[in-house]
């Protein structure tokens, strides 16, 4: 049985016990490959509701939770947690990247479908993982590289990670979405159009192929490697007949 195998029989096992104990249920934390195999799965799951979180809005790994407050007549809460590390020492602290953190959590051996996405913010680090091993990390992780680190839980409701928006605007052809990221990322469409086929596009929270949607306002869209946008506006005309769209940046 392959790996994709095993995920859609877990995913299903979640929705079925969901759906015939009245209980909520939640998978660990899905890859955006993992994701698009959930995305596969949503017809035959579609007598259940469910919904993605990573526990922040910019998050990329998340959690799928199956069952509805109108369905069970109770609230859900996703397991998710925010440990934040930071330097015990901070002038004699190194400089650490994502990768330097998540290393730090594979040797104290943690799986990783239990951690979601590691925020670094200046010389802190903000882990959102599975609620059950928050408070083992607080207390085994105490060293990342040569940095002696400290831990603590906080919210999930952080200011330092509150989200800006830059915007962004220029003149496209068309809105379909292809067209968008084309000139968005500036590559040609050939290279927009490998994205989609490499399953690295998002919009409105699922994994598109669909590269000639046309995009309206409000729409979220995300491109892994490349961030996260919404779609403002279109206004105004170029002499040549091309449209002007306002796209706001994640940053």
């Amino acid at each position: 049985m392959t790996e994709e195998q095993i995920l859609k029989g877990r995913l299903c096992d979640l929705a079925k016990r969901a759906y015939n104990q009245n209980i909520y249920t939640y998978s660990n934390f899905l890859s955006l490959s993992e994701q698009a195999i959930l995305d596969e799965l949503r017809p035959e799951l579609s007598y259940i509701h469910m919904e993605l979180s990573g526990g922040g809005e910019l998050c990329e790994r998340q959690i799928v939770g199956f069952g509805s407050e109108g369905e069970f007549g109770y609230p859900g809460e996703f397991p998710i947690a925010v440990v934040m590390v930071s330097p015990l020492l901070e002038k004699f602290s190194d400089s650490l990247s994502h990768r330097d953190f998540l290393g730090a959590l594979m040797h104290l051996g943690i799986e990783r479908d239990t951690i979601g996405d590691i925020v670094v913010k200046e010389k802190n680090a903000y882990i959102y993982c599975i609620t059950q091993i928050a408070e083992y990390i607080c207390k085994e992780l105490t060293k990342v590289k040569h940095t002696n680190v400290k831990c603590e839980l906080v919210t999930t409701n952080i200011p330092a990670l509150a989200p800006t928006l830059v915007e962004e605007s220029f003149p496209v052809s068309s809105l379909r979405l292809d067209v968008i990221l084309s000139n968005l990322l500036k590559c040609s469409r050939k290279e927009a159009l490998a994205l989609f086929e490499e399953k690295r596009v998002t919009l409105n929270g699922h994994i598109t192929g669909r590269n000639s949607i046309i995009i309206k306002e409000g729409d979220k869209f995300s491109v892994r490697g490349h961030g996260k946008f919404i779609y403002d506006h279109a206004g105004g005309n170029t002499r040549k007949g091309k449209i002007y769209v306002h796209i706001n940046r994640y940053v």
